[in-house]
């Protein structure tokens, strides 16, 4: 007998089933594979958990280990300070117990020079600097080793050198200049009566005796009034108006012009001292009087102090220093 088709709705619900039956089998593959996922990743985390503790003590570990070695560093360079500090304390102590004869004369003969040098440029002669040059010339002399030569030839060449030079005589315008002071009272002005007019009298002319009594009388006055007058040539007018009583301030003011020439002269200032002189030279021309003999000899003095002064440099050594420093130093 024939089979009868099965209706659409039980095939509908066999085909549900079968969608079911493959859900369900799905499903329960899906849950085993959540179910390892959740195992391996359990195991995981818990290989974390232990590598992270394991990191956190080889951390701890490697930071004890830095700080042990940052201290033993410190140590080391401190040492190594004080090593070099030693070793530099003992190479000085060698050099200087090692510096030969000769290096200690050349380092005396620099310090001898040096002290001349400064003695000269204070007392503005050069008779210190000669002094020292030859006595070093004659302790190289001595020496007689082929080095020094070169330095006994450059000693040659600064005395050479600073004989021929010209300073200005110091010691020679001091004493000028202390003697012009001395005679600045003695030296008559120009509105001064001569010595000549004062001390002898002038000669009264007689009256001729047969002149009668009054005749004479007057002719007794006329003398004697013309005596009272005297008539004399003065190039400068500010002389004739010098009062008697300012004469003492004005001798005053020409010793301070000549001694403030001398302070400048010793505190090596050639301007102001040559200033300070011709200031003396104008006072001397205009208040006294030129015919005098001690004011002619005053102003001979001033001009040859005039002409003394003038600013020289004293001269240097600074060749026999350098030979002497590249001697010292070996070089």
């Amino acid at each position: 007998m024939s089979s009868e088709p099965l209706p659409v709705s039980r095939r509908l619900m066999y085909f549900c089933l079968a969608l079911a039956a493959l859900a369900l089998a799905a499903s329960v593959v899906l849950w085993q594979k959540l179910s390892n996922i959740q195992e391996q990743l359990a195991r995981q985390s818990h290989e974390a958990g232990n590598n992270a503790v394991e990191a956190r003590a080889l951390a701890k570990q490697a930071q004890d280990l830095v700080r042990e070695t940052a201290a033993r560093l410190a140590l080391t360079e401190n040492k190594v300070n004080d090593v070099a500090l030693q070793r530099s304390q003992i190479e000085e102590l060698v050099q200087s117990m090692s510096r030969s004869r000769d290096e200690n004369m050349l380092v005396d003969v620099e310090s001898a020079l040096r002290l001349a040098q400064q003695q000269a440029q204070l007392t503005g002669s050069t008779e210190p600097l000669v002094a020292a040059l030859r006595t070093a010339d004659q302790r190289l002399e001595r020496g007689g080793q082929a080095p020094l030569s070169r330095v006994r030839a450059a000693v040659a060449r600064d005395i050479d050198r600073v004989k021929a030079s010209s300073v200005t005589d110091v010691p020679g315008l001091l004493a000028k200049l202390d003697e012009l002071v001395r005679q600045v009272d003695d030296l008559p002005l120009a509105n001064a009566v001569s010595g000549s007019d004062a001390s002898v009298p002038a000669r009264k002319a007689e009256p001729p005796p047969k002149l009668a009594w009054w005749e004479r009388v007057l002719a007794q006055v006329r003398e004697e009034a013309r005596g009272l007058v005297r008539v004399g040539r003065i190039d400068q007018p500010e002389a004739v108006l010098l009062a008697p009583d300012h004469a003492f301030f004005l001798r005053e003011n020409l010793k301070l012009k000549l001694l403030n020439a001398r302070l400048g002269l010793l505190s090596r200032q050639t301007d102001a001292a040559r200033a300070d002189v011709t200031a003396a030279q104008v006072a001397l021309r205009k208040y006294f009087d030129p015919a005098s003999r001690k004011t002619q000899v005053a102003t001979a003095m001033l001009q040859q102090v005039q002409s003394q002064l003038r600013s020289v440099e004293l001269p240097r050594i600074d060749e026999t220093l350098a030979v002497l420093a590249t001697a010292a130093g070996g070089r």
